[in-house]
Formats: structure tokens, C-alpha cells, sequence
């Protein structure tokens, strides 16, 4: 498909993530389209206020989970700035329903889109056009029951049709707006269940306790850390990783990464 370059001066993005394989591969994605370019990249939520201000990107990428100064803490200051959307491993809903009354236009979770999506999405955001991923809007539906607030009917069709979720502006405002009957929650929850994690399985061919270990990978886990957290032994681990290398074709947890985000040749698409 055809790359779809808007006119006028390229796209100025700021990255903003802790993992330096994510920040490049993303850089080196975003910049080979034409009319985008990276201007700053950032590990923490300081360095982006500070490369924000210095920078003046048109849009912001914020991680959510960074040492020192975090996404959320740096989220309002930096919403001040540019249209900032989330893109992190983080799907709980607290933290997706936090974000977007910080200030956040969309959240994305990785593994859940593919390269062609981003883009567009990182497009959209310049127009303060939101997009969200499927677990992000269950998240926000999920939330919007608690509180009596929920996205609008037609949002539940965009992600039963789509992986991600995108509303004109006046349609999501940063409080989600009423009302929504209860048959289009049940469909946006069984789409983002439908759709979500088991993406990147599919793709890949991954077991979905592959794809657990695989994200815990690209958070930067150890294979100490990624036994405590999913109970079981290194060993196991160990033989987890070695499979996975294997379907994503890699020989190390970096190129796995790069491959696993799709900033490797051909690792979205494959």
C-alpha cells in the first residue's frame, strides 16, 4: 500500500520511553516516512518536558512506566505542549482512564497494531484525532461503567471493525462522554478480547504464553524476573525464549524486540 504523506512540513514527533531498542526502532519506523520526522527522543518522563519545550514537536509518544519522572507525572506539562498519546505495555484500566484525564488524546498498547496503523494514528494525533487499541478502549469502557460515564454508540462498532479505535474530536472529548446501552459494551469488551493480545500470536505464531513472556521481554524483564512473574522456573523460561526466538527469528532478546514492536525489516507485516 501506497505510503500516505500529507503535504506541508513533516510531522515533528517526540519519543518517550525508557527502552532504548524501543526508542530507535520506533525512531527508525517513524522516520522513514517522509513527512514525519523524529525531532527528540526521550527515557524519562523529565527528559521529555525538557526536550518538549526545547524541541517543540508537533505530537508526543509517552511510555507510561519510565524511571524517575513517569509518563503520568510528565503527561500534564507535556499535554500543555502537544497532543500526547500513550504508547506503552501498560493496558490496566486505572492507568488508561488516568492518562485521559491528564490530558491524553489516545493510548496505545504494544501488540496491538500494526506499523501502518501507527502511523496513521501518529498522523491523526496532529489533528488531536484520538486512537486507541482494543484493550485501551475496553479499558476505558470498563471504567466508564464504574463511573456511570460511557463512549458513544458508534465507538463500539469502530472496534468491532478495527484494532483500533479512532473518534473525531468532538466525539471523545478527555471525559468520556454518555450514553451507551449496555449490548455495545458487551461487543466492544468480546472485540478487544477478540482482537487484543492474540494479535502479535497470530501473527507470529505464538502460544499465548509466548506472547506473556515476549511482552515481559520488551519491558526489559530478566528471565528471573519473567519466572517470578508468571510462576514458573527459569527452565521453563528459558525454553519459552528459546521458541520464541525461533518463530520471530531472532538470536537475541533485542532483534526479538525489534521484531516483536515491527521496527525490524518486515517484522509487522511478515
Amino acid at each position: 500500500m501506497p505510503d500516505q504523506a500529507l503535504p506541508g512540513p513533516p510531522l515533528r514527533v517526540l519519543v518517550a520511553d525508557d527502552n532504548p531498542v524501543v526508542r530507535a526502532g520506533l525512531s527508525a519506523l517513524l522516520d522513514a516516512h517522509p513527512d514525519i520526522r523524529v525531532v527528540a527522543q526521550a527515557a524519562n518522563g523529565a527528559e521529555a518536558q525538557a526536550s518538549a519545550t526545547r524541541a517543540r514537536p508537533d505530537v508526543v509518544l509517552l511510555d507510561v512506566r519510565m524511571p524517575g519522572t513517569d509518563g503520568l507525572t510528565a503527561l500534564p506539562a507535556l499535554a500543555r505542549l502537544a497532543p500526547v498519546m500513550m504508547l506503552t505495555y501498560s493496558r490496566e484500566p486505572e492507568v488508561v482512564a488516568e492518562a485521559l484525564r491528564l490530558g491524553a488524546v489516545g493510548y496505545l498498547v504494544h501488540g496491538e497494531f500494526t506499523a501502518e496503523e501507527l502511523i496513521t494514528a501518529v498522523r491523526d494525533l496532529r489533528d488531536r484525532r484520538p486512537t486507541f487499541t482494543a484493550s485501551a478502549a475496553a479499558a476505558v469502557v470498563s471504567d466508564a461503567a464504574v463511573s456511570n460515564s460511557v463512549v458513544p454508540e458508534s465507538a463500539s462498532e469502530s472496534v468491532s471493525e478495527s484494532l483500533s479505535v479512532s473518534y473525531e474530536p468532538n466525539e471523545f472529548p478527555s471525559h468520556v462522554q454518555p450514553v451507551m446501552a449496555q449490548s455495545s459494551k458487551a461487543r466492544l469488551a468480546y472485540a478487544a478480547r477478540l482482537h487484543g493480545r492474540d494479535h502479535n500470536a497470530r501473527d507470529f505464531g505464538l502460544s499465548s504464553r509466548e506472547v506473556e513472556v515476549m511482552d515481559l521481554i520488551a519491558a526489559g524483564m530478566n528471565n528471573r524476573q519473567i519466572a517470578a512473574t508468571c510462576f514458573i522456573s527459569e527452565k521453563t523460561v528459558k525454553n519459552h525464549i528459546n521458541r520464541i526466538f525461533a518463530k520471530l527469528h531472532s538470536s537475541s532478546r533485542s532483534e526479538a524486540i525489534a521484531y516483536w514492536l515491527g521496527t525490524a525489516h518486515g517484522g509487522w507485516n511478515r
